[in-house]
């Protein structure tokens, strides 16, 4: 798909909310003027707003308003305030509400039509958030989402965090991130599957057949659980696609976001 490789004139520019007293920080992309369907695109565990930026140009060269963020304590090296020890999947939900309020607000924005698109951990969050609040989101788009966090705070082994799921330590880890024990806390008695359920509007799913963090089986699961559910499996694809595999979720992602449902 050529669109994928010609975007031009498309504009980014900053945005800023509050999630209570923090401060969240992210750009909005868009072409031209006037008022835009929206698509709020959640990054992963550890990465920042730039790892998705791609995804929000494609949604932007497609009519859209694409809102990235870095998530409050989520990243590495991030814009928004908030520290790695206070978050966790349930303080980012918080944080997409967040955005998610500010988003629906803005006049160039339709606020009738707000769809969230998230990967990995972000997928998560996406997923729980539209669950929440169906009514609201249009469509859902979910890339290698990381459904096997609660099942890894349960084991005791999340990521680079090794702790007893019996006695959760106040931090979990402090290298590469220093991670609180929240993040185990708030997701270890979920049902990841009875959370998301809730959602019964369009969704994409996409995963690679070779993911090493997540595997493909839980995703192979959320399918069956989603109603009106596209699934693609990118066969040797790990968990952060490579450049041909990204050509592959990202034709998927423009087939799926021009189609009118």
């Amino acid at each position: 798909m050529n669109r994928i490789h010609s975007q031009s004139g498309i504009q980014r520019r900053p945005f800023s909310c509050k999630r209570g007293s923090l401060t969240i920080r992210g750009h909005v992309f868009r072409k031209g003027n006037g008022i835009f369907p929206a698509i709020i695109i959640c990054h992963g565990f550890m990465a920042n707003q730039h790892s998705v930026w791609h995804y929000a140009k494609l949604a932007a060269d497609l009519g859209w308003a694409a809102f990235t963020f870095d998530f409050c304590g989520g990243c590495l090296q991030g814009t928004s305030d908030g520290k790695q020890s206070e978050m966790s999947v349930l303080t980012e939900v918080q944080d997409l509400k967040a955005v998610m309020e500010y988003v629906s607000q803005r006049d160039d924005v339709d606020s009738s039509r707000i769809s969230l698109m998230g990967c990995s951990q972000g997928g998560v969050v996406c997923a729980l958030t539209a669950a929440e609040m169906p009514d609201g989101i249009e469509r859902l788009i979910l890339f290698f989402p990381a459904f096997c966090i609660p099942d890894d705070a349960r084991r005791g082994r999340m990521m680079f965090a090794k702790f007893d799921p019996c006695n959760i330590p106040h931090v979990i880890s402090r290298f590469p991130m220093k991670l609180g024990g929240i993040y185990a806390k708030d997701v270890i008695n979920m049902n990841i599957y009875d959370e998301i359920r809730g959602y019964d509007g369009p969704v994409l799913l996409v995963h690679g057949t070779k993911d090493e963090i997540v595997d493909i089986s839980y995703s192979r699961k959320a399918k069956e659980i989603y109603k009106q559910c596209e699934y693609v499996e990118i066969d040797g694809a790990g968990h952060i696609f490579s450049k041909n595999h990204d050509c592959i979720a990202m034709e998927a992602l423009e087939k799926f976001l021009v189609r009118e449902f």
